[in-house]
């Protein structure tokens, strides 16, 4: 542990909140999987994507597998559909072919897994071991779900047919804020050793000595990527890196995906509704390729996954890493966009209560953000409770992700959450924030 970093206290009644986060994430896989018929659930909506049955299925797997088979040592109960269920046996787009539970067995399966599940959590062991230690695995397999429920989320953006998903606006913009803010050089704790249920590529907390920078206050907006467009940007060899310009040539891409032209107007379609592109809210659907080259347009760049978080979690009046940019506290309405409460993201600048000590806003929920940084473990990495988890996806072929998005669960984000993609992956909820080295001098 080190001296810099705040210490996550889990709650008193631990088998309490492991219930509560576990039963949330069930809540709203039934939800994304009950809104639609069985031919939806059963259909392959997007070769990027897992038949919704796949992953209603998937979750209770992993479930009975770390928690009634490695935590309590129960026998399989259905060993013959193990392999169905392995993400690295089969690949997205085998998953419509293989024999998967149809949707009814699959509800019957994961109720049946979470009753037994149930009565564990009254009575495992939440010590004594780094699998049970403050409630870990019932935390892993919460935040696995949610991570799912995400997927699925996405899932539905892809599906076409009529809306079947309903959410309130969110919260305004309120008031008036810088273009970008500086971030003065100097050392700060990345990562963590201290927050119960971080996964293993958050760990451990370490000190990253970062040069002074200047940092988007708020995520890119429609309107400004709007710019980009008109203004040829993907016309523009010179603005996209050579791997970016190819993929920018063999894909087609030439706007945000799920954005069209109709007349004079640029339009979106978001879960079934074809609407204006609203102006003041942050890009959503752009790959990193695309973040790329918007920032070279801009005369400025991607933050680096260590800028990011800097940007986020470093107190400058304390010295002290916090869990979130804006303290220690949990989320809640006030602070972020996250918990699918929303079905889009916020316009840029809300949320100002979840401001980062620096006075970055929306670090947490609204869109993912792409950092310039490849995954990679952090110096004393070591994989847990598996290597697939985090390990095998080290190295240059991933982007990092930071900070959710409106679709994300708060289970599953927390300032130091790390998330990776492709460079060209799109059906993710990604958008960007740019970055600038200071000038000689500035922040020193």
């Amino acid at each position: 542990m080190t001296g810099d970093e705040t210490r996550a206290d889990m709650p008193t009644d631990i088998r309490t909140h492991a219930y509560e986060r576990l039963t949330a994430a069930r809540d709203r896989s039934l939800l994304l999987t009950s809104c639609v018929g069985e031919d939806d659930l059963v259909r392959q909506h997007s070769v990027l994507m897992s038949p919704l049955v796949w992953d209603l299925a998937h979750v209770g797997s992993q479930e009975e597998l770390w928690l009634l088979r490695a935590v309590d040592g129960q026998e399989p109960m259905r060993p013959e559909i193990d392999s169905l269920y392995d993400a690295f046996e089969h690949p997205r787009a085998e998953r419509p072919s293989l024999p998967l539970l149809s949707p009814e067995e699959a509800r019957r399966y994961i109720a049946t897994v979470r009753d037994r599940v149930v009565g564990l959590l009254e009575r495992a062991p939440i010590e004594g071991s780094p699998l049970v230690e403050q409630g870990f695995a019932f935390g892993m397999i919460a935040q696995h779900e949610q991570q799912h429920d995400e997927t699925m989320l996405a899932t539905h953006q892809l599906r076409a047919g009529a809306p079947v998903l309903s959410a309130p606006p969110p919260a305004p913009s309120e008031g008036r804020w810088p273009r970008e803010v500086l971030v003065p050089a100097g050392p700060f704790t990345m990562g963590t050793s201290t927050e119960p249920w971080s996964l293993d590529n958050e760990r451990p907390a370490h000190q990253v000595d970062v040069a002074a920078y200047w940092i988007d206050t708020v995520p890119v907006s429609n309107a400004a990527y709007q710019a980009f467009v008109e203004a040829g940007g993907y016309d523009r060899p010179e603005l996209w890196s050579d791997r970016g310009w190819a993929h920018r040539q063999e894909a087609g891409l030439t706007a945000p995906r799920f954005w069209r032209r109709e007349g004079g107007t640029w339009v979106r379609r978001r879960f079934g509704h074809v609407e204006p592109v609203p102006a003041d809210e942050p890009v959503v659907h752009v790959c990193w390729y695309e973040a790329e080259a918007y920032a070279a347009w801009a005369g400025r760049r991607l933050p680096t996954e260590a800028e990011w978080e800097k940007a986020a979690r470093h107190d400058p009046r304390t010295g002290r890493s916090r869990r979130f940019p804006w303290g220690d506290e949990e989320p809640s309405a006030e602070h972020a966009n996250l918990g699918q409460r929303h079905l889009q993201a916020a316009p840029v600048g809300a949320y100002p209560a979840g401001a980062s000590a620096y006075g970055v806003r929306q670090l947490i929920g609204d869109v993912w953000e792409w950092t310039s940084s490849d995954f990679r473990g952090y110096p004393g990495f070591a994989a847990f409770p598996y290597r697939e988890y985090s390990e095998v996806f080290f190295g240059d072929e991933y982007k990092v992700l930071r900070g959710g998005s409106f679709a994300t669960d708060p289970v599953a984000c927390r300032g130091t959450f790390r998330n990776w993609d492709y460079p060209i992956r799109r059906q993710i909820f990604s958008g960007f924030r740019t970055a600038r080295d200071a000038a000689p001098g500035e922040g020193a």
